[in-house]
């Protein structure tokens, strides 16, 4: 029996789904442990794209099962449409997805409220995706949401859905109300074959000797509590996060890899003290396809960020590190490792949360020479150029961890597994 979690460890899109489609091989189950679809997952694999938001991307394997754990939202059309879209690329779902009937329902409000929310902040918006995430985990807290699980129960559902819209201060029309519960038990009838007590299921499993994958969304600057707090999602994307949204024994996480990119991205507003602007940073957007998966935005970048990646590998407990992208800085004449925060001078003991500190940090750099070979096609550390190597090293040393596994394009073939 064992356990593997795959975390993002920055600011989200570290390339997480490439990493979980990549060891997911040797997996029996995967489990997603938290967020919504304002996550955007993308695999590339024998030349076909596909793109997932709330669906683990474990499923493109034909036997391993796969968990949406209590700790995720679901927008139960979305995920509809999602599945159906996959089904009709031949993917299969039956008897291997388990939905647990805690996960919460983003509903129509939702989306509304999140979108009125940043719009009445202005300057000051946080850069959410618009999907309704925040505003159903806040009503969770409230105790108002509808769960998937309610689905079952027209009564109880029909009761839930007047209090939901009470609290909310939300009269319906007779019509408008009779709409909504029709279209949610209509929906509720698809999901029927998937909804589970997925948390007994997957100790059970474990138990039984399984090999358990969990595969988070976002990154650990974006956790609620941890992250760069506002500018942060709505639910915990750390490693504890995984104990939550599952119901899975925290000792029995038996190893956490942490994934990064060669350089660092942000989606949406907050600090971001490594950030790279002008034609250097339009290189690499362009060339790393730096543009949401969920929206579309082009992402902001910046060059590898060692103080906040020591951080969140402590924070996280990270075993090993992944490491992705590495091809994009291919060309680059130079590359940069930000090595500590100065602030008046004076360097700080590590990172800091805080977004006004955070923005009054010079970062420190150590600077390294790049490479002019073609690495999107090694397959083993030992051909890498040495400069990349180096750079590789850098990071090791910097984190104290070993880089265990190096992405070097997006197909699954174009990964190197450091042994």
């Amino acid at each position: 029996m064992s356990s593997i979690t795959i975390l993002g460890c920055m600011w989200g899109d570290e390339g997480k789904a490439k990493i979980v489609d990549f060891i997911g091989a040797e997996a029996d189950v995967v489990a997603r442990f938290q967020g919504g679809a304002n996550a955007g997952h993308t695999i590339v694999l024998e030349d076909k794209k596909y793109i997932f938001h709330t669906v683990p991307s474990g499923i493109l394997y034909p036997e391993t099962k796969c968990v949406i754990g209590a700790g995720t939202v679901i927008d139960p059309y979305g995920l509809r449409d999602e599945m159906e879209s996959l089904i009709a690329q031949g993917i299969d779902f039956t008897n291997r997805l388990f939905i647990d009937d805690r996960a919460g329902l983003v509903l129509s409000l939702h989306r509304q409220l999140d979108q009125k929310s940043e719009e009445n902040l202005g300057a000051g918006k946080i850069g959410t995706t618009g999907k309704g995430i925040g505003p159903a985990y806040s009503d969770q807290a409230a105790r108002c949401a509808l769960r998937i699980g309610d689905l079952r129960y027209p009564e109880w559902l029909e009761q839930r859905l007047d209090n939901f819209y009470k609290y909310h201060q939300i009269t319906l029309s007779a019509s408008e109300r009779k709409e909504e519960l029709e279209s949610l038990l209509e929906v509720g009838k698809f999901f029927q074959p998937y909804i589970a007590q997925t948390d007994q299921m997957l100790r059970n499993w474990y138990r039984e000797g399984k090999s358990i994958l969990f595969e988070g969304a976002q990154g650990t600057l974006l956790d609620l509590i941890y992250g760069t707090y506002p500018f942060v999602t709505s639910s915990h994307t750390v490693s504890g996060g995984v104990c939550i949204g599952t119901g899975f024994p925290p000792r029995w996480l038996d190893n956490i890899l942490g994934v990064f990119k060669a350089y660092t991205t942000r989606v949406g507003a907050g600090p971001f003290p490594t950030e790279i602007e002008g034609p250097l940073a339009d290189q690499i957007r362009q060339k790393g396809n730096e543009f949401g998966s969920t929206t579309g935005r082009p992402r902001r970048i910046g060059w590898f960020d060692a103080v906040a990646a020591q951080y969140s590998a402590s924070l996280n407990g990270i075993d090993s590190l992944a490491i992705t992208l590495l091809d994009v800085l291919t060309g680059l004449p130079e590359l940069k490792i930000c090595t500590s925060y100065l602030k008046h001078n004076q360097k700080l003991p590590g990172f800091v949360t805080h977004p006004i500190e955070l923005k009054e940090i010079q970062p420190e750099y150590l600077t390294l020479p790049g490479w002019d070979i073609d690495i999107s096609k090694m397959q083993k550390w030992d051909t890498l150029p040495k400069e990349a190597k180096q750079y590789l090293e850098a990071i090791q040393d910097l984190l104290k961890l070993p880089v265990k596994i190096v992405s070097v394009g997006q197909d699954r073939r174009q990964t190197i597994v450091n042994k």
